[in-house]
């Protein structure tokens, strides 16, 4: 039976590429389906297969299935977005859903304790400009991350490790915090998020005092806002594991 490891999609060539074991023992081409609509073979060995996908496909989870020389037949769960459509709606949920405007007003409020910057005071007009100026930073990063990794054709998704171990699975994480998927598959420098966290830092400190807007606070702030991507990948790599559990003690 074909035993299927991945399935990469390369969607500026609208093509799937599979990898995995025993796709043609008899050298003959297998059959590659999804959702049993049979899809065009572009090529294949006894380890890999690639094949056209059908145009304007909706973003969703479909079953992939490999038919194999001997009549065989594997299959495997396969993650499908539109780039152009779902980076817009990706980077739209991070700046309007519960918890991202949960973590804008408590952001606000620490900084109202702080009071920083100093010069805005207190009460609730100085939380209000606060809260203001939190979320426009948010609007920023959105914008610049959207154009980054469209331009560019890297995919800002986090992909869970299937590394055993906590320090491998740690170390995932932070690689993957700093490099990042291509639409076409493979990996590269996170061009998108490292320009969208330091070019929101500089450009939000236009409106912050004078003395706040210098070279070395952009560079703090925009580590900074790496920093909370790094731990936002952490949550993601290990909340679904610290779920499992505390639904077997229940």
């Amino acid at each position: 039976m074909p035993a299927i490891a991945s399935a990469t999609v390369d969607y500026a060539a609208n093509r799937v590429t599979i990898t995995g074991s025993n796709f043609s023992p008899s050298g003959a081409p297998p059959t590659v389906a999804v959702e049993s609509a049979t899809l065009t073979l572009v090529s294949f060995t006894d380890q890999s297969a690639a094949a056209s996908l059908p145009v304007d496909w909706a973003s969703g989870s479909y079953l992939l299935a490999v038919t194999n020389s001997n009549h065989e037949t594997g299959v495997y769960r396969m993650t499908f977005w539109v780039p152009s459509v779902d980076k817009l709606r990706y980077h739209a949920q991070a700046l309007y859903g519960i918890w991202p405007l949960a973590g804008t007003l408590a952001y606000a409020g620490l900084l109202q304790e702080l009071n920083a910057p100093k010069e805005w005071g207190d009460g609730a007009a100085a939380y209000a400009r606060r809260v203001a100026s939190t979320e426009a930073c948010g609007v920023i990063h959105s914008v610049l991350a959207f154009g980054l990794d469209t331009t560019l054709h890297q995919d800002p998704r986090y992909f869970r490790s299937d590394r055993k171990g906590f320090f491998r699975r740690i170390a995932h994480v932070a690689r993957d915090t700093i490099m990042t998927h291509k639409d076409a598959g493979g990996e590269t420098f996170s061009t998108w998020r490292m320009g969208s966290a330091y070019g929101e830092a500089f450009i939000s400190n236009l409106w912050y005092p004078d003395r706040l807007d210098t070279v070395r606070l952009g560079f703090l702030q925009g580590s900074l806002r790496v920093g909370f991507d790094l731990v936002s990948n952490i949550s993601i790599e290990f909340w679904p594991d610290i779920k499992k559990k505390f639904r077997r003690r229940s």
